[in-house]
Protein backbone atom coordinates (compact mmCIF):
# COMPACT_ATOMS: atom_id res chain seq x y z
CA UNK A 1 0.00 0.00 0.00
CA UNK A 2 1.01 3.54 -0.58
CA UNK A 3 3.08 4.80 2.33
CA UNK A 4 1.63 8.12 3.25
CA UNK A 5 3.30 8.75 6.28
CA UNK A 6 7.10 8.55 3.79
CA UNK A 7 4.90 10.60 1.02
CA UNK A 8 4.44 13.82 3.70
CA UNK A 9 7.88 14.07 3.92
CA UNK A 10 8.71 16.35 0.95
CA UNK A 11 5.50 18.28 1.82
CA UNK A 12 5.92 18.59 5.81
CA UNK A 13 7.49 22.16 5.79
CA UNK A 14 3.99 23.30 4.04
CA UNK A 15 2.02 20.62 6.00
CA UNK A 16 3.14 22.06 9.43
CA UNK A 17 3.24 25.87 8.32
CA UNK A 18 -0.75 25.32 7.96
CA UNK A 19 -1.13 23.51 11.09
CA UNK A 20 0.04 26.14 12.99
CA UNK A 21 -1.61 28.85 11.41
CA UNK A 22 -4.77 26.94 11.66
CA UNK A 23 -4.09 26.09 15.64
CA UNK A 24 -2.79 29.95 16.04
CA UNK A 25 -5.88 31.50 14.68
CA UNK A 26 -8.59 28.90 15.89
CA UNK A 27 -7.67 29.02 19.56
CA UNK A 28 -8.51 32.69 19.41
CA UNK A 29 -11.84 32.00 17.38
CA UNK A 30 -13.11 29.17 18.94
CA UNK A 31 -13.63 31.55 22.63
CA UNK A 32 -14.58 34.44 20.54
CA UNK A 33 -17.91 31.96 18.68
CA UNK A 34 -18.24 29.45 21.96
CA UNK A 35 -21.94 30.38 22.22
CA UNK A 36 -22.50 30.50 18.21
CA UNK A 37 -23.66 28.20 15.74
CA UNK A 38 -22.26 29.50 12.89
CA UNK A 39 -22.09 28.89 8.78
CA UNK A 40 -21.07 32.19 7.38
CA UNK A 41 -20.18 35.44 8.54
CA UNK A 42 -20.78 38.99 7.95
CA UNK A 43 -18.13 41.51 7.74
CA UNK A 44 -15.91 39.10 9.01
CA UNK A 45 -17.58 37.86 12.35
CA UNK A 46 -19.24 34.58 12.56
CA UNK A 47 -22.96 34.82 12.27
CA UNK A 48 -24.67 32.69 14.73
CA UNK A 49 -27.33 30.64 12.99
CA UNK A 50 -30.79 30.36 14.50
CA UNK A 51 -32.07 27.28 12.62
CA UNK A 52 -30.72 25.06 15.00
CA UNK A 53 -31.46 22.08 12.88
CA UNK A 54 -29.75 23.32 9.85
CA UNK A 55 -27.81 20.57 8.03
CA UNK A 56 -24.29 22.20 8.70
CA UNK A 57 -24.56 22.76 12.62
CA UNK A 58 -22.52 20.17 13.35
CA UNK A 59 -19.00 21.23 11.01
CA UNK A 60 -18.20 23.97 13.85
CA UNK A 61 -17.78 21.63 16.97
CA UNK A 62 -16.65 19.02 14.35
CA UNK A 63 -13.84 21.76 13.31
CA UNK A 64 -13.30 21.86 16.98
CA UNK A 65 -12.28 18.38 18.03
CA UNK A 66 -10.26 17.90 15.00
CA UNK A 67 -8.13 20.66 16.46
CA UNK A 68 -8.49 19.21 20.18
CA UNK A 69 -7.09 16.13 19.08
CA UNK A 70 -4.07 17.43 17.29
CA UNK A 71 -2.98 19.88 19.83
CA UNK A 72 -5.15 18.92 23.16
CA UNK A 73 -5.89 22.59 23.73
CA UNK A 74 -8.96 22.49 25.99
CA UNK A 75 -10.07 25.80 24.58
CA UNK A 76 -11.25 23.54 21.56
CA UNK A 77 -12.78 20.78 23.46
CA UNK A 78 -14.78 23.74 25.49
CA UNK A 79 -16.25 25.01 22.72
CA UNK A 80 -17.05 21.62 21.14
CA UNK A 81 -18.78 20.89 24.23
CA UNK A 82 -20.84 23.95 24.25
CA UNK A 83 -22.18 23.59 20.50
CA UNK A 84 -23.51 20.15 21.24
CA UNK A 85 -25.29 20.91 23.91
CA UNK A 86 -26.81 23.98 21.96
CA UNK A 87 -27.71 21.08 19.12
CA UNK A 88 -29.89 18.77 21.75
CA UNK A 89 -32.53 21.52 20.54
CA UNK A 90 -32.66 19.95 17.18
CA UNK A 91 -32.89 16.58 18.39
CA UNK A 92 -35.86 17.33 20.90
CA UNK A 93 -37.43 19.13 18.65
CA UNK A 94 -36.89 15.74 15.58
CA UNK A 95 -39.11 17.35 12.56
CA UNK A 96 -36.82 19.61 11.81
CA UNK A 97 -34.23 16.62 11.36
CA UNK A 98 -33.21 15.09 7.74
CA UNK A 99 -30.61 13.05 6.06
CA UNK A 100 -28.00 15.45 7.04
CA UNK A 101 -27.77 13.92 10.81
CA UNK A 102 -25.08 12.40 10.27
CA UNK A 103 -23.02 15.79 8.98
CA UNK A 104 -24.39 17.03 12.57
CA UNK A 105 -23.80 14.31 15.15
CA UNK A 106 -21.28 12.10 13.69
CA UNK A 107 -18.50 14.50 14.06
CA UNK A 108 -19.42 16.21 17.32
CA UNK A 109 -21.00 13.99 19.50
CA UNK A 110 -19.75 10.77 17.81
CA UNK A 111 -16.52 11.92 18.50
CA UNK A 112 -17.02 13.57 21.74
CA UNK A 113 -18.07 10.05 22.59
CA UNK A 114 -14.91 8.14 21.02
CA UNK A 115 -12.46 10.31 22.51
CA UNK A 116 -14.33 10.94 26.11
CA UNK A 117 -16.60 7.91 25.85
CA UNK A 118 -19.49 10.52 27.34
CA UNK A 119 -22.68 8.49 27.61
CA UNK A 120 -24.64 11.66 26.93
CA UNK A 121 -22.74 11.98 23.53
CA UNK A 122 -23.43 8.01 22.47
CA UNK A 123 -26.85 8.39 23.13
CA UNK A 124 -27.15 11.65 20.58
CA UNK A 125 -25.23 9.93 18.10
CA UNK A 126 -27.35 6.88 18.21
CA UNK A 127 -30.12 8.69 18.29
CA UNK A 128 -29.18 10.32 15.18
CA UNK A 129 -28.19 6.92 13.60
CA UNK A 130 -31.32 5.63 14.40
CA UNK A 131 -33.00 8.51 12.76
CA UNK A 132 -31.07 8.10 9.30
CA UNK A 133 -31.75 4.62 9.05
CA UNK A 134 -35.30 5.27 9.80
CA UNK A 135 -35.73 7.42 6.32
CA UNK A 136 -34.54 3.95 4.48
CA UNK A 137 -37.26 3.80 1.39
CA UNK A 138 -37.82 -0.09 1.09
CA UNK A 139 -38.67 -0.17 -2.45
CA UNK A 140 -36.49 2.39 -3.86
CA UNK A 141 -33.74 1.11 -1.44
CA UNK A 142 -32.45 4.54 -0.74
CA UNK A 143 -32.33 7.32 2.16
CA UNK A 144 -35.11 9.81 1.65
CA UNK A 145 -33.25 13.17 1.73
CA UNK A 146 -35.40 15.92 2.60
CA UNK A 147 -39.09 15.57 4.48
CA UNK A 148 -40.47 17.79 1.64
CA UNK A 149 -39.79 15.31 -1.07
CA UNK A 150 -41.20 11.66 -0.83
CA UNK A 151 -38.83 10.07 -2.46
CA UNK A 152 -35.33 11.70 -3.50
CA UNK A 153 -32.44 11.07 -2.58
CA UNK A 154 -29.48 13.08 -3.34
CA UNK A 155 -24.89 12.41 -3.45
CA UNK A 156 -24.79 14.18 -0.33
CA UNK A 157 -26.00 11.62 1.98
CA UNK A 158 -22.62 9.22 1.02
CA UNK A 159 -21.07 11.65 3.45
CA UNK A 160 -23.80 10.59 5.83
CA UNK A 161 -23.87 7.21 6.14
CA UNK A 162 -20.65 6.60 8.19
CA UNK A 163 -22.84 7.65 10.71
CA UNK A 164 -25.13 3.95 10.03
CA UNK A 165 -21.91 2.11 9.55
CA UNK A 166 -20.59 3.09 13.31
CA UNK A 167 -23.71 2.75 14.81
CA UNK A 168 -23.42 -0.92 13.71
CA UNK A 169 -19.94 -1.90 15.05
CA UNK A 170 -21.37 0.51 18.74
CA UNK A 171 -24.25 -1.58 19.55
CA UNK A 172 -23.43 -5.41 17.25
CA UNK A 173 -26.71 -4.48 14.98
CA UNK A 174 -25.86 -4.99 11.28
CA UNK A 175 -29.09 -3.51 10.06
CA UNK A 176 -27.56 0.39 10.22
CA UNK A 177 -24.86 -1.54 8.03
CA UNK A 178 -27.01 -3.20 5.54
CA UNK A 179 -29.16 0.28 4.80
CA UNK A 180 -26.01 2.15 4.62
CA UNK A 181 -24.53 -0.50 1.89
CA UNK A 182 -28.10 -0.60 0.63
CA UNK A 183 -28.28 3.14 -0.30
CA UNK A 184 -24.91 3.23 -1.63
CA UNK A 185 -25.28 0.60 -4.19
CA UNK A 186 -28.30 2.60 -5.32
CA UNK A 187 -26.08 5.41 -5.30
CA UNK A 188 -23.72 3.84 -7.22
CA UNK A 189 -25.96 2.54 -9.69
CA UNK A 190 -28.14 5.61 -10.09
CA UNK A 191 -25.77 8.65 -9.45
CA UNK A 192 -22.60 8.04 -10.89
CA UNK A 193 -22.34 8.49 -14.78
CA UNK A 194 -20.08 6.43 -16.90
CA UNK A 195 -16.91 9.27 -17.36
CA UNK A 196 -17.18 9.68 -13.65
CA UNK A 197 -19.10 12.80 -13.38
CA UNK A 198 -22.19 12.75 -10.52
CA UNK A 199 -25.96 13.63 -10.74
CA UNK A 200 -26.83 15.44 -7.62
CA UNK A 201 -30.54 14.74 -7.00
CA UNK A 202 -32.18 11.45 -8.12
CA UNK A 203 -36.00 10.95 -7.78
CA UNK A 204 -37.69 7.37 -7.02
CA UNK A 205 -41.26 6.68 -7.16
CA UNK A 206 -42.80 6.29 -3.50
CA UNK A 207 -44.85 3.22 -4.24
CA UNK A 208 -42.36 0.78 -6.71
CA UNK A 209 -38.90 2.61 -5.81
CA UNK A 210 -38.47 2.85 -9.79
CA UNK A 211 -35.82 5.50 -11.02
CA UNK A 212 -38.03 8.29 -12.05
CA UNK A 213 -35.28 11.14 -12.99
CA UNK A 214 -32.39 13.37 -12.29
CA UNK A 215 -33.19 16.83 -11.07
CA UNK A 216 -30.35 19.32 -11.64
CA UNK A 217 -29.83 20.61 -8.03
CA UNK A 218 -27.39 22.53 -6.88
CA UNK A 219 -25.10 22.83 -10.28
CA UNK A 220 -26.06 24.50 -13.40
CA UNK A 221 -28.61 22.21 -14.26
CA UNK A 222 -29.67 18.73 -14.93
CA UNK A 223 -26.36 16.72 -16.71
CA UNK A 224 -24.37 19.03 -15.42
CA UNK A 225 -21.16 18.73 -13.19
CA UNK A 226 -21.73 20.21 -9.46
CA UNK A 227 -18.16 19.74 -8.16
CA UNK A 228 -19.27 19.86 -3.95
CA UNK A 229 -21.32 17.05 -5.40
CA UNK A 230 -18.25 15.43 -7.04
CA UNK A 231 -16.39 16.37 -4.19
CA UNK A 232 -19.24 14.75 -1.82
CA UNK A 233 -19.32 11.26 -4.02
CA UNK A 234 -15.57 10.90 -3.85
CA UNK A 235 -14.80 11.07 -0.46
CA UNK A 236 -18.04 9.45 0.25
CA UNK A 237 -17.41 6.38 -1.54
CA UNK A 238 -14.02 6.01 -0.22
CA UNK A 239 -15.09 6.47 2.95
CA UNK A 240 -17.98 3.32 2.57
CA UNK A 241 -14.98 1.35 0.80
CA UNK A 242 -12.96 1.65 4.66
CA UNK A 243 -15.94 0.71 6.12
CA UNK A 244 -16.91 -2.54 4.51
CA UNK A 245 -14.12 -3.49 2.10
CA UNK A 246 -16.22 -3.19 -0.99
CA UNK A 247 -13.80 -2.98 -3.72
CA UNK A 248 -16.86 -1.76 -6.20
CA UNK A 249 -16.72 1.10 -3.58
CA UNK A 250 -13.58 1.97 -3.88
CA UNK A 251 -12.89 1.75 -7.46
CA UNK A 252 -16.26 3.63 -8.06
CA UNK A 253 -13.87 6.33 -5.98
CA UNK A 254 -11.36 6.06 -8.26
CA UNK A 255 -13.43 6.81 -11.58
CA UNK A 256 -15.13 9.97 -9.43
CA UNK A 257 -11.12 11.20 -8.64
CA UNK A 258 -10.46 10.91 -11.73
CA UNK A 259 -12.72 13.15 -13.35
CA UNK A 260 -12.57 15.32 -10.78
CA UNK A 261 -8.45 15.96 -11.24
CA UNK A 262 -8.77 16.11 -14.95
CA UNK A 263 -11.79 19.20 -14.16
CA UNK A 264 -9.25 20.93 -12.43
CA UNK A 265 -5.74 20.28 -13.40
CA UNK A 266 -5.16 23.35 -14.72
CA UNK A 267 -4.73 25.74 -10.98
CA UNK A 268 -6.24 23.38 -8.97
CA UNK A 269 -9.19 25.95 -8.16
CA UNK A 270 -12.67 24.18 -8.63
CA UNK A 271 -15.55 25.82 -10.29
CA UNK A 272 -18.18 25.62 -8.77
CA UNK A 273 -19.87 23.46 -11.70
CA UNK A 274 -17.84 21.74 -13.95
CA UNK A 275 -19.98 21.67 -16.79
CA UNK A 276 -21.26 25.36 -16.50
CA UNK A 277 -20.88 28.71 -18.90
CA UNK A 278 -17.50 30.36 -18.74
CA UNK A 279 -19.50 32.86 -17.42
CA UNK A 280 -19.55 34.15 -14.38
CA UNK A 281 -16.80 32.47 -13.02
CA UNK A 282 -17.76 30.72 -9.77
CA UNK A 283 -15.31 29.23 -7.72
CA UNK A 284 -16.37 26.88 -5.06
CA UNK A 285 -13.28 26.37 -2.47
CA UNK A 286 -15.46 23.82 0.08
CA UNK A 287 -15.57 21.13 -2.96
CA UNK A 288 -11.43 21.60 -3.17
CA UNK A 289 -11.45 21.17 0.78
CA UNK A 290 -13.86 18.08 0.96
CA UNK A 291 -12.53 16.18 -2.32
CA UNK A 292 -8.75 16.63 -0.72
CA UNK A 293 -10.07 14.98 1.89
CA UNK A 294 -11.06 11.88 -0.01
CA UNK A 295 -8.03 11.40 -2.25
CA UNK A 296 -5.71 11.14 0.54
CA UNK A 297 -8.24 8.29 1.89
CA UNK A 298 -7.86 7.02 -1.82
CA UNK A 299 -4.26 6.93 -1.71
CA UNK A 300 -3.44 5.45 1.68
CA UNK A 301 -6.29 2.77 0.42
CA UNK A 302 -4.26 2.27 -3.05
CA UNK A 303 -1.07 0.47 -4.16
CA UNK A 304 2.30 2.24 -4.05
CA UNK A 305 2.05 3.33 -7.83
CA UNK A 306 -1.38 4.71 -7.36
CA UNK A 307 -1.45 6.27 -4.68
CA UNK A 308 1.15 9.15 -5.42
CA UNK A 309 -1.44 10.11 -7.97
CA UNK A 310 -3.73 10.67 -5.29
CA UNK A 311 -1.68 12.15 -2.96
CA UNK A 312 -0.19 14.94 -5.46
CA UNK A 313 -3.56 15.98 -6.47
CA UNK A 314 -4.57 16.71 -2.83
CA UNK A 315 -1.26 18.66 -1.70
CA UNK A 316 -2.09 20.60 -5.20
CA UNK A 317 -5.83 21.15 -3.89
CA UNK A 318 -4.63 22.44 -0.42
CA UNK A 319 -1.65 24.53 -1.54
CA UNK A 320 -3.71 26.34 -4.60
CA UNK A 321 -6.66 27.00 -1.63
CA UNK A 322 -3.86 28.31 1.04
CA UNK A 323 -2.59 30.83 -1.59
CA UNK A 324 -5.40 31.84 -2.95
CA UNK A 325 -8.17 31.77 -0.66
CA UNK A 326 -7.35 31.13 2.98
CA UNK A 327 -7.74 34.58 5.62
CA UNK A 328 -5.49 34.01 8.64
CA UNK A 329 -6.16 37.53 9.96
CA UNK A 330 -6.62 37.42 13.83
CA UNK A 331 -10.01 40.01 13.49
CA UNK A 332 -11.92 37.86 11.27
CA UNK A 333 -13.86 34.58 11.65
CA UNK A 334 -13.27 32.76 9.08
CA UNK A 335 -10.58 30.84 7.23
CA UNK A 336 -11.13 29.62 4.02
CA UNK A 337 -13.19 32.25 1.69
CA UNK A 338 -14.93 31.87 -1.95
CA UNK A 339 -17.15 28.78 -1.21
CA UNK A 340 -20.18 28.78 -3.44
CA UNK A 341 -24.08 27.64 -1.90
CA UNK A 342 -25.31 26.94 -5.81
CA UNK A 343 -24.56 27.67 -9.46
CA UNK A 344 -25.96 31.17 -9.98
CA UNK A 345 -25.92 33.49 -12.87
CA UNK A 346 -26.99 36.72 -10.93
CA UNK A 347 -24.84 39.27 -9.91
CA UNK A 348 -26.99 40.16 -7.35
CA UNK A 349 -26.26 37.05 -5.76
CA UNK A 350 -22.38 37.47 -5.73
CA UNK A 351 -21.11 37.77 -1.91
CA UNK A 352 -24.88 36.77 -0.53
CA UNK A 353 -24.32 32.79 -1.65
CA UNK A 354 -22.04 32.53 -4.04
CA UNK A 355 -17.91 33.33 -2.72
CA UNK A 356 -18.51 33.48 0.81
CA UNK A 357 -16.84 31.93 3.86
CA UNK A 358 -18.75 28.69 4.36
CA UNK A 359 -18.09 26.91 7.89
CA UNK A 360 -17.66 22.94 6.07
CA UNK A 361 -15.32 24.71 3.59
CA UNK A 362 -12.90 25.26 7.56
CA UNK A 363 -13.52 21.84 8.45
CA UNK A 364 -12.45 19.92 5.18
CA UNK A 365 -9.60 22.29 5.18
CA UNK A 366 -8.67 21.83 8.84
CA UNK A 367 -9.61 17.70 7.83
CA UNK A 368 -7.05 17.26 5.38
CA UNK A 369 -4.02 18.93 7.09
CA UNK A 370 -5.16 16.99 10.35
CA UNK A 371 -4.66 13.35 8.49
CA UNK A 372 -1.80 14.60 6.84
CA UNK A 373 -0.26 15.70 10.04
CA UNK A 374 -0.77 11.44 11.45
CA UNK A 375 -3.36 12.16 14.14
CA UNK A 376 -6.05 9.55 14.94
CA UNK A 377 -8.52 9.17 12.28
CA UNK A 378 -11.36 9.59 14.10
CA UNK A 379 -13.62 11.52 12.19
CA UNK A 380 -14.96 8.69 9.47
Amino acid sequence: MFDLTKAVEQDKAFIDGVWEKLDKKLSVVSERSRDKVPYTTENGTHINNHNISWWTNGFWPGLMWLMYVGTKNETYKKTAERTEELLDEALEGFFGLHHDVGFMWHISAGVNYRITGNEKSKVRTMYAASTLAARYNLNAKIIRAWNSDPCVAIIDCMMNIPLLYWASREIGDPRYKHIAMSHADTTMENHIRPDGSVKHIVEYDVETGEYVKEIGGQGFGEHSSWSRGQAWALHGFVLSYIHTGKQEYLDTAKRIAHYFIACVCDDYLPKADFRSPEEPVLYDTTASACAACGLIEIARNVPEHEGKIYYRAAIKLLKALDANFCNYEMDEDSIVQMGTERWTDKPETIGKTTHIPIIYGDYYFAEAIYKLKGFDLLFE
